[in-house]
């Protein structure tokens, strides 16, 4: 079961968009051997306005991405200097349900 999430919103610096595009199409081959990576998305908002959104199980789940091969931690960071991060939000399943109206 999914609980935890991140989103991170990335603004590609002028004339870098195609590195921030082909840096994040190679993200799924990385991440696909992440076990505890439920769900990731790479999503192209803009001309150069990019986003990525992954769920995982739990915190252990989504430090053990962040400090991966494709994190901060792994050799799969982003060229220097082709982006910059806009905003990052990291979320928690409610544990309640939540009807409709």
């Amino acid at each position: 079961m999914v609980k935890v999430a991140l989103y991170v919103r990335l603004e590609a610096k002028a004339g870098k968009e195609a590195e921030v595009e082909s840096f994040l199409r190679g993200g799924l081959a990385v991440v696909q051997e992440e076990p505890a990576t439920t769900a990731w998305f790479a999503i192209q908002m803009g001309p150069s306005t990019f986003g990525i959104f992954d769920a995982f199980p739990d915190e252990a789940g989504r430090q053990a991405h962040l400090t991966g091969r494709r994190g901060a931690g792994g050799g799969g960071a982003a060229p220097p200097g082709s982006m910059t991060i806009l905003s990052r939000l990291t979320a928690s399943r409610i544990s309640r349900s939540v009807t409709p109206p």
